[in-house]
């Protein structure tokens, strides 16, 4: 079985100093979003998806590279045709990112004010990664 080819997706740049300027920018990405696949504090999803977005500009082979990846591949290719974002891997995001920003609320940030923003910039997150579509949401009864 032969891998996809996603050649068709990718408009590179004119510019040589730009295809290098997206390339390293996609690779820095790729590396926080693994990062973050690692550290509850930095998401994952939006540097693979910013990652997937530099490559097409900058490489055929590192796109398709990236979208043929077992562990990444599948989410680019979801938001790519359907804007949308899995279910199971939403709520785990949220979850998980309540319980981090709970534990730095209460362990290691004394100031009230400072507790305030924090919750309330991830009340905001929650609000907004909620908001993203799910194409696989379970139906309620």
């Amino acid at each position: 079985m032969s891998t996809p080819n996603f050649s068709a997706e990718v408009r590179e740049h004119r510019s040589r100093f730009m295809r290098l300027l997206y390339l390293a920018l996609g690779t820095v990405c790729l590396g926080l979003g693994i990062l973050g696949a690692i550290l509850p504090l930095l998401p994952t999803t939006p540097f693979i998806l910013l990652s997937a977005a530099c490559y097409a500009r900058a490489s055929n082979r590192f796109y398709n590279c990236l979208l043929n990846n077992r562990l990444f591949g599948p989410m680019i290719r979801e938001w790519r045709r359907h804007r949308s974002i899995p279910f199971r891997i939403k709520i785990t995001s949220i979850v998980l990112m309540a319980v981090t920003l709970g534990v730095s609320i209460v362990l290691f940030v004394p100031n009230p004010y400072l507790q305030s923003a924090l919750a309330a910039v991830g009340v905001g997150l929650a609000v907004y990664l909620y908001r993203i579509p799910s194409r696989d949401r379970p139906v309620r009864r």
